[in-house]
């Protein structure tokens, strides 16, 4: 059961991107499982892609085809990842580019390929190439809320965010929508994101807008500490709102697209945690008094995957021993436990090492009962902070992947 509001906002269209969803039966039928985004010509375009060594054949044809040109459509399909399938996986994945290329007029490199599902399974590319021409005729600017539906996997619901806001007289759009439920830690989860806006941002201001907004982000997120072989995030600019390209990190437009962006990425981050397989809490890890962003982030990753607290906070049961036990192997070298604070919410847990004084057990239980949970760690050795968010363990995270190739 997702935690929280899921809802979907009202979905901006963006000048300059149409979107078209068909039924392609990749693996399931009676399901869009095809999603193709068009850009217009001249966007620009940023992506980050897993770094998983193990990386899908569409990961390795989008980064050569994002080297060659200015892309024009990206080509989504479901059901399948095309992980782990050699040649032949390669081979299926160019043959889906060049058909949507010969379709739409335009080169194959200008064709980003994105698959995810299930790893070790060659695609059936023969039903990605029947469901083109349907997925070509649906496009359409506001298909954003169709296409949040169209990528899902094992999410329960569509995740998207959307925003406009003014600048000097005129009005800009970033929507953007993503999808992961399961095999999340995105390390640039089975994660997807796909975000625009129709300012005009040249390619180089893009791609470092899009490493600092996702490591913020979807870099921050993790329901079970696995990277997949399929992550991807695209940040499209369009241009087509008629503003001089921004070329550089500085100034009252980029301050406020950096913003609004930032914003939207973590909300289309944190929908994914919600919607965790088998989530029943939304879990927020946050690392103060660090001596690097490193080892705040070594920190609060060992107590976001610990299968031990996880499966405590779906139990609702406040046993933050292991909450110590998981802070003390994060590896930050001479840690000083003796310096460390440990809250749950406005609850201490932990003063310099030990059982806080003023705990009652009354008082963890009552917070462990809350759908929502900050666990928050002063390691008392510097002035860094970093934040994580994670989810809990249920029963049926083990069923839903268990029974996830059924």
């Amino acid at each position: 059961m997702p935690v929280g509001d899921l809802s979907l906002p009202v979905m901006h269209p963006v000048p300059g991107v149409r979107i078209g969803i068909a039924e392609a039966g990749v693996r399931y039928k009676n399901r869009r499982d095809l999603v193709v985004f068009e850009l217009a010509e001249g966007a620009t375009t940023a992506a980050v892609f897993t770094t998983n060594a193990f990386c899908a054949a569409p990961v390795q044809l989008a980064r050569r085809h994002l080297a060659a040109a200015a892309p024009r459509y990206l080509l989504i399909n479901t059901g399948n990842a095309n992980a782990g399938t050699g040649a032949p996986g390669m081979t299926a994945a160019e043959l889906s580019c060049e058909t949507l290329a010969s379709l739409s007029g335009v080169q194959p490199a200008q064709v980003l390929p994105f698959s995810t599902g299930v790893i070790g399974e060659l695609l059936p590319v023969a039903r990605v190439q029947a469901g083109l021409p349907a997925a070509l005729a649906a496009l359409d600017a506001d298909n954003w809320t169709a296409a949040a539906s169209g990528i899902m996997t094992t999410d329960t619901l569509p995740k998207g965010a959307s925003e406009q806001f003014t600048v000097a007289g005129i009005t800009y759009t970033v929507t953007g929508i993503s999808k992961g439920a399961g095999m999340i830690r995105p390390n640039m989860a089975t994660m997807l994101g796909y975000v625009a806006t129709d300012m005009a941002v040249t390619q180089e201001v893009l791609q470092a807008l899009l490493r600092e907004v996702n490591e913020a982000s979807f870099n921050r997120i993790t329901i079970d500490g696995d990277t997949s072989t399929n992550d991807a995030c695209v940040l499209v600019a369009t241009g087509k709102a008629g503003n001089a390209p921004v070329t550089a990190a500085d100034g009252e437009l980029y301050a406020a697209l950096r913003e609004v962006v930032a914003r939207v990425f973590l909300r289309l981050a944190q929908l994914i945690v919600r919607d965790g397989e088998g989530a029943t809490k939304f879990m927020t890890v946050r690392v103060e008094g660090g001596g690097s962003t490193d080892e705040c982030c070594d920190v609060a990753y060992a107590v976001a995957h610990s299968p031990l607290i996880k499966t405590a906070f779906f139990a609702s049961d406040p046993n933050w021993g292991r909450i110590l036990a998981a802070i003390g192997r994060s590896g930050v070298p001479a840690l000083d436990v003796t310096r460390i604070n440990v809250w749950l919410d406005d609850v201490l847990l932990c003063e310099n090492g030990g059982a806080a004084a003023s705990y009652t057990e009354a008082q963890g239980a009552a917070v462990m009962q809350q759908p929502e949970i900050t666990i928050r760690i002063d390691l008392g050795r510097g002035s860094c902070a970093d934040t994580v968010w994670t989810c809990d363990f249920s029963y049926d995270y083990v069923k839903i992947n268990a029974d996830y190739r059924s």
